[in-house]
């Protein structure tokens, strides 16, 4: 079986829902936002306690990443002291863990705040082309997402940045939003697939397998120096038991567990493919 990256080797990382459906932003794709009333959990803070029983979990199922994910546009103070607790309650039971804020728009100055209480990598998605943004999202423009990205590069964290195919986006929309990753130099690509909701406005993910399989591709030639490309949410709709062709296609990573609103599979079974495929589970982070 031939792998499309450098190293036999598959980096697992796991996300935390710990700030749910309280987002006022109109992004079309999002079951998070308060105004499409979609039927999902909503909650303010989530207890530590149960983060931290989600990150042990998440490590010994062979997680090296966690990110920490809130539900709101961007950081506030108020969010900000409650992500930096919560990676301190972290790594006191899961050290080895490596944490991921997730946390909206960010000031340089926050994201210094964020790496001083452990956070070492920061994703934030461009999610599609910046001249198709504007159809999915009118609360804040696609330069907001652009500018966090790079303030995350100033602070000298590791910068995680993909995007979602399937919102209806054209193929020159999909070229342009790789484009603009590859230009941030990210060591991590996360690529979703648009899990359609009833509630929200977009219409169903269009794309076939075999053309998704060609972005994951695509996005592995078009960003050579990523670290990891990763297939996060949508995956298991998507590829459904094809899923094992993302790793011949350029991808090296996937998320284990649950995603923020919608169901994973089980992590036993994404464990049970890779060692199917004689592929590893990665055990440090490059």
């Amino acid at each position: 079986m031939k792998i499309l990256n450098k190293k036999n080797t598959i980096f697992l990382c796991s996300i935390c829902n710990i700030n749910s459906g309280t987002c006022n932003e109109d992004c079309k794709f999002c079951s998070q936002s308060v105004r499409y009333k979609a039927d999902i959990e909503r909650f303010k803070q989530k207890p530590i306690e149960e983060i931290q029983a989600e990150a042990v979990n998440a490590r010994d199922a062979g997680a090296l990443g966690f990110c920490l994910v809130t539900a709101d546009k961007g950081l506030n103070d108020k969010t900000l002291e409650f992500v930096c607790n919560v990676a301190k309650a972290v790594k006191e039971v899961a050290p080895e863990l490596r944490l991921i804020a997730c946390n909206g728009t960010a000031t340089l100055e926050q994201l210094l705040t964020l790496k001083e209480n452990g956070i070492k990598a920061y994703n934030h998605n461009l999610e599609t082309s910046e001249s198709f943004y504007p159809q999915i999202c009118t609360t804040h423009p696609w330069s907001e997402r652009y500018e966090t990205c790079q303030n995350v590069n100033k602070a000298g964290m590791v910068l995680i940045t993909g995007g979602i195919f399937g919102l209806g986006e054209s193929k020159e929309d999909r070229i342009s939003m790789i484009e603009s990753l590859n230009s941030l130099n990210p060591s991590s690509v996360p690529i979703n697939f648009y899990h359609h909701n009833e509630a929200l406005e977009l219409q169903p993910n269009p794309l076939s397998v075999d053309e998704a399989l060609e972005l994951v591709r695509l996005t592995r030639e078009m960003i050579p120096k990523a670290q990891r490309i990763m297939v996060a949410g949508g995956r298991e709709l998507m590829f459904g038991d094809r899923q094992n062709e993302i790793f011949t296609n350029g991808a090296n990573s996937i998320v284990i567990g649950n995603y923020l609103t919608t169901a994973g599979r089980e992590m036993n079974k994404d464990l049970e493919m890779l060692q199917s495929l004689n592929l590893e589970v990665a055990t440090k982070v490059n």
